[in-house]
């Protein structure tokens, strides 16, 4: 019998839904609690293999973003807008950070969280006992409808995530979504458009090089494919179509491509290894050198078996993880610290479903990547009508 997602919504101020029954989950790297907090002895587990209830993000409207050791949730309610900060960061005013009432959105790095308010736009420097603005810039709005452009974007341009913050963009670009990565860019137009520039010595540009690209760049191999959402990971890059195809490129030495890697098939044949002898391995098992892939210059469109739509995706430093057209999540990629949610720390180039959703009957509705860890959100499930 076919479920479906139980949720009422509204609208966020830059036109998104909010589910108001969503709960976010997390897993992963938590070395600094920015999963879940430390117990009573101070203790905080650097691995959670399984999907945790994230607490404190229950009770409005919220959104999650993630640096390596901190996460910010923006919360989003009818009483007014703040941000709460977990994590290397959590001593900040009890979680809560004061200077973010009436945000819009919000960023976290490790040392810096940029704050965008429907006039302006602020990077605070995180810091103990009080918080030091060290940026500001005033805001116009992006367009006519009265919605403020969604960060990394900025009217005029971007924000990084260190000094000097604030990177122009030509007007021309119609720009609507910008993902960064360690050290490049991908950006999305408003007619589907894919540019990228910065560093390509992992492919992560998708021009079928690994030079490097100082101003925005037509990722020709996806044009006359309008694309509808863009992510980049560490060293590579992933873009989703209106018609929910994925098409990923750049770095693969994890999987992270869904497509078949090196270093994990040789990890798989080290697993037949028993004390000091080692066994045969049989041929038939051996996949052919040249099917593995450490570097995708170009997009490659990627196939999620028993999948017919992507609708979300997002890139973590060495993983990946995508929400399917009816709620799935899967991942794949590196796993070491639990980040692909299967239960174990093993890495896979297979984009694999995480079965913690389906088993306790929940939709996902969306997924952002940290570095080693990822975050979902996901609403229940409940039978049809009869």
């Amino acid at each position: 019998m076919e479920l479906t997602c139980n949720f009422s919504h509204m609208k966020a101020r830059d036109g998104s839904l909010i589910y108001r029954s969503m709960n976010w989950f997390g897993f992963g790297f938590d070395g600094f609690g920015q999963i879940r907090p430390a117990d009573v002895s101070g203790q905080v587990s650097c691995e959670v293999n399984t999907p945790v209830l994230i607490s404190g993000v229950l009770r409005s409207d919220c959104r999650v973003r993630a640096s390596w050791s901190s996460r910010a949730d923006v919360h989003l309610t009818d009483c007014g807008s703040h941000v709460c900060v977990s994590g290397s960061s959590e001593e900040v005013c009890g979680g809560i950070f004061p200077e973010s009432r009436g945000c819009t959105d919000a960023l976290i790095s490790e040392r810096y969280l940029t704050l965008s308010f429907t006039d302006r736009v602020e990077c605070w420097e995180i810091q103990h006992p009080q918080n030091k603005l060290v940026w500001k810039r005033e805001q116009e709005l992006s367009d006519n409808t009265g919605h403020a452009a969604a960060l990394p974007l900025v009217s005029g341009g971007y924000i990084m995530s260190k000094p000097p913050f604030f990177h122009p963009l030509c007007s021309k670009l119609h720009a609507v979504s910008l993902a960064l990565g360690s050290e490049h860019a991908v950006l999305l137009t408003s007619d589907g458009t894919v540019y990228s520039w910065g560093s390509g010595s992992h492919g992560q540009l998708g021009h079928g090089a690994l030079t490097s690209q100082e101003e925005p760049q037509v990722v020709e191999a996806l044009w006359g494919v309008p694309i509808r959402a863009v992510s980049a990971g560490n060293w590579h890059s992933a873009s989703i179509s209106t018609g929910g195809d994925l098409y990923m490129w750049g770095w693969n030495e994890s999987g992270q491509l869904g497509l078949p890697s090196r270093g994990l098939e040789e990890e798989k044949l080290r697993g037949k290894i028993s004390g000091n002898t080692e066994q045969p391995i049989n041929k038939d098992e051996k996949k052919e050198a040249d099917v593995f892939i450490s570097i995708q210059a170009f997009p490659a469109l990627v196939d999620v078996p028993n999948v017919s739509e992507i609708s979300r995706i997002s890139c973590g430093s060495r993983h990946t993880a995508a929400v399917t057209g009816t709620g799935d999540l899967y991942t794949w990629g590196w796993g070491h610290y639990g980040q692909l949610g299967h239960g174990t720390e093993n890495s896979t180039d297979e984009p694999t479903l995480v079965d913690y959703f389906p088993s306790h009957r929940m939709c996902v509705k969306d997924v952002v990547c940290g570095l080693w860890n990822t975050f979902v959100s996901a609403v229940p499930k409940e039978q049809p009508p009869s």
